[in-house]
């Protein structure tokens, strides 16, 4: 049976996206992105599901840099979730008095200014995932955010999402090894690349994007790790991979580019 690492535990958004993606396999949890990687290069999964991009907080960023600097794997298909974020308190316990929160650290972000208003002294704590945040919730002066899927006896889940922004939305994909398929058509193309730090170096670049006959659908940069003043640029567009005008597009791009990597084809 395939294999797919997530996010755990059991309950999270990685794993809501790692069965709706894949419903007919084991599903096995970790307890960071790194090891997730870890997994699928050390050949304990055949594929990892990971939160790429949120519409309320932009690109998660340890992820795009995991999905750049490991070798051998590319993206093969792409998932949306709607999130919904509920406080979670211990039942009878007095909202007023609440003097801790747990939660991963993308949800407190994405929850900030409700935060702010109604708990502007509590302590806000950084768990491992939404889902993990229930698990930290001892006293009745502590707290959680998770979804309202999450429902478990003597926690009381607000009834309204508590988001910042009621239209918010995770962007996950699925990760394998190997290069991408040669002959799998596709709608989309996912790749980065580095440029001289020069007037016009991107503007050349993205000309080379709009001559290939792509459409961007993201475009976003990304500081390279120990080079000061330097970054990296992540695109994707739209784009069938199967199409050899679309690989000779592509080489023209990298052509240009001083870096260039092809992270996903989905």
């Amino acid at each position: 049976m395939e294999k797919i690492g997530y996010l755990g535990p059991e309950g999270s958004y990685s794993f809501i996206a790692s069965r709706s993606m894949r419903p007919q396999s084991k599903y096995i949890a970790y307890q960071s992105f790194p090891l997730v990687f870890a997994s699928l290069t050390d050949g304990e999964t055949d594929g990892i599901v990971i939160p790429i991009e949120n519409s309320l907080n932009g690109g998660v960023m340890q992820n795009l840099d995991l999905l750049q600097y490991t070798q051998g794997i590319c993206a093969v298909e792409e998932y949306t979730i709607k999130i919904d974020h509920r406080l979670v308190t211990k039942q009878g316990a007095d909202i007023t008095k609440i003097k801790r929160i747990y939660s991963h650290s993308q949800a407190l972000e994405q929850c900030a200014v409700y935060l702010k208003k109604h708990f502007p002294n509590a302590q806000l704590c950084s768990a491992p995932s939404t889902a993990a945040s229930l698990d930290l919730i001892k006293e009745d002066t502590d707290a959680g955010i998770a979804g309202s899927h999450l429902k478990r006896e003597g926690l009381v889940f607000s009834p309204d999402n508590i988001a910042d922004e009621v239209n918010n939305f995770t962007h996950f994909l699925l990760v394998r090894r190997g290069e991408a398929p040669q002959d799998v058509h596709t709608k989309k193309i996912y790749f980065s690349f580095t440029c001289r730090n020069k007037a016009g170096a991107l503007l050349t670049m993205l000309q080379s994007v709009y001559k290939g006959g792509f459409n961007m659908t993201k475009l976003q940069s990304r500081p390279i790790k120990n080079t000061p003043d330097a970054y990296r640029f992540f695109i994707e567009t739209e784009g069938d991979y199967a199409l050899p005008q679309t690989k000779a597009a592509l080489k023209q791009i990298e052509n240009s580019a001083d870096e260039f990597k092809l992270l996903g084809c989905y």
